[in-house]
């Protein structure tokens, strides 16, 4: 894969806070992924390869971030549905 490059101009007085390149480079990574995720536009599996990461790991990140995490399919969604009214017939029983 090909990485594009881009210039990103900050204003001088952020160095004053020991902010490298690869700072920048990393946070402009995260914020892109992020916001791609939470515009549905990327996965959590592929958002997590972007950033080089476990799903683990990006779970842990949205949370950091204060980012909500659902993923689920309308499939997936109708299964938890399904599986919790199971749990409610079994513990009536």
């Amino acid at each position: 894969m090909r990485d594009a490059v881009f210039e990103v101009r900050i204003p001088a007085e952020l160095m004053e806070f020991g902010i490298q390149q690869t700072d920048v480079q990393q946070q402009v990574l995260e914020w892109l992924v992020l916001s791609l995720f939470k515009d549905g536009h990327v996965s959590s599996g592929k958002a997590a390869k972007l950033l080089n990461r476990t799903r683990g790991e990006f779970l842990t990140l949205l949370h950091r971030r204060g980012i909500a995490y659902i993923d689920f399919t309308p499939e997936e969604i109708a299964e938890e549905i399904a599986a919790a009214n199971a749990i409610q017939i079994e513990t009536r029983s």
